[in-house]
Order: structure tokens, then C-alpha cells, then sequence
């Protein structure tokens, strides 16, 4: 079965490229927010968030950044916090046919939240 011309032939490869690199955000960030972190283990962390979404279809890349300096000034009584997305800073670079999408998710402070937004799309 041709999965491209069977379930995405009414969106072009732009539109394809950027629901690719959303789709594995979302995943990434509903998957992994309130996972135990430290320190000591974020970055097995980060390299752990980025091997599993890079097996989502189209990804290319995926760089994960966790905030040391938020996980030792939130870090509990029991020396480990819940990750937050306010702790993450992520791209994503997807690519389908012709075109390449990056997405990224980052803290923006003025509106004090973990913001997804398409960077880039080429």
C-alpha cells in the first residue's frame, strides 16, 4: 500500500513536511513533560528524547536542550524535579520530498510560556 498517495494526497509537501515536524513536537512534549530529571541525568535525558523522535517518520533531527540551571534551582527535597517544557528547548527538522521544516519550542518570557512555532520552512 502507497501510504503517501493513499492518506496524504490532499496536502501538498509543504503542508506535509510542517504536520510531520508538529506532530513528533507534540509527541515529544506530551510524552516526556514530568519525567523525573536531575543534573546528573539530563543529559542521558536528552539523548534519549532525541533518538526516539528521530524514529518518527520524516524527522531528520532533533536537538534537545534541558535548562541545568532550572533543574538545580527547582530541585526538591528528594534532589529530582519533573520536567517542565519551560525546561526544554527543542528543534526539530523535518523533510519531505523537496521541502524541510524546522520547528522549534522554547520559553518566551514575555508570554511566560514554552512556545511551538515553525521557524523555518524551505
Amino acid at each position: 500500500m502507497d501510504v503517501d498517495s493513499k492518506y496524504f494526497k490532499n496536502i501538498s509537501s509543504r503542508e506535509r513536511v510542517i504536520f510531520e515536524g508538529a506532530i513528533t513536537m507534540g509527541a515529544l512534549f506530551h510524552q516526556f513533560v514530568g519525567t523525573p530529571v536531575t543534573v546528573e541525568s539530563a543529559a542521558t535525558l536528552e539523548k534519549s528524547i532525541k533518538h526516539a523522535m528521530e524514529l518518527q517518520p520524516c524527522i531528520m533531527e532533533v536537538e534537545v536542550k534541558i535548562d541545568r540551571e532550572m533543574l538545580e534551582d527547582s530541585k526538591s527535597e528528594f534532589d529530582y524535579v519533573s520536567l517542565s517544557g519551560e525546561m526544554m528547548n527543542i528543534k526539530v527538522v523535518s523533510k519531505y520530498n523537496d521541502k524541510r521544516a524546522v520547528l522549534r519550542m522554547e520559553f518566551i518570557e514575555e508570554l511566560n510560556y514554552p512556545l511551538m512555532y515553525v521557524e523555518k520552512v524551505d
